[in-house]
């Protein structure tokens, strides 16, 4: 029990650790691209760094507890030999991973979007006006209680190596902070090519906190298009 709860904490503090890099390495590239942009928001900056240390706390604590029965027991689906399984299963078990964290993201956020779900779990979120790189995990406890259980829920369903979730964890992360930045990172012809067209980046994020009722994706654009609730990319350079 004692080694599970020290799992836990250790875990907390690699996901704060994590956001914290990830996060705060994006604010310094938005300074040097971007100078001034995130000038007049230090309280609001203060609010979201506050917010995503809880949600860390949150995603920490579950993620720390099946690490622990992974090491332990063996409970997961986490494989380390390279040879447990065919060399093709590694990048086709990432997609897997992102499709079902996506889908799950999607209409969980189009829920949180209902009038008396959004004023509870969603406003917070919301409050970035513009978001920010620290606004990637600034949810309310709801919320991030809704996103914290995906990944370590798919861990005891889908085999995937140790490397290969490493990957998955390394998109949502680069992927959460890019997408609330205020700007686009990535140079026009990848953001309007036949891949970019299925993919979200923060042109497509920005617009839905600009209009609120669209863009709901996390990864992919396959739901938004599919729903119609795809209305395009924001104006960002």
């Amino acid at each position: 029990m004692i080694a599970a709860i020290l799992s836990a904490l250790a875990m907390t503090a690699i996901v704060a650790l994590r956001y914290v890099l990830a996060s705060g390495g994006f604010a310094w590239a938005t300074h040097v691209k971007k100078p001034g942009l995130y000038g007049p928001m230090t309280r609001q900056i203060r609010m979201e760094i506050g917010w995503s240390l809880v949600s860390c706390v949150i995603f920490g604590l579950p993620a720390g507890i099946v690490a622990w029965g992974w090491k332990t027991h063996g409970w997961t689906r986490i494989y380390t030999d390279a040879g447990a399984m065919p060399l093709w299963w590694w990048p086709v078990s990432i997609l897997i991973y992102l499709a079902v964290h996506d889908t799950w993201f999607y209409w969980t956020h189009r829920w949180m979007h209902r009038p008396a779900v959004f004023r509870v779990a969603h406003a917070v979120h919301h409050a970035s006006r513009p978001p920010t790189a620290w606004a990637a995990m600034s949810f309310h406890p709801t919320e991030a209680l809704t996103q914290a259980l995906v990944i370590p829920a798919l861990v005891f369903v889908v085999p995937i190596h140790v490397g290969a979730l490493g990957v998955v964890l390394t998109v949502m992360t680069v992927m959460g902070v890019t997408n609330h930045m205020g700007w686009e990172m990535f140079p026009r012809w990848v953001v309007h090519s036949r891949l970019g067209n299925w993919l979200i980046t923060a042109s497509h994020h920005q617009r839905h906190h600009d209009l609120y009722l669209c863009n709901y994706g996390l990864y992919f654009r396959f739901w938004d298009r599919l729903c119609r609730t795809d209305k395009g990319l924001g104006r960002l350079d």
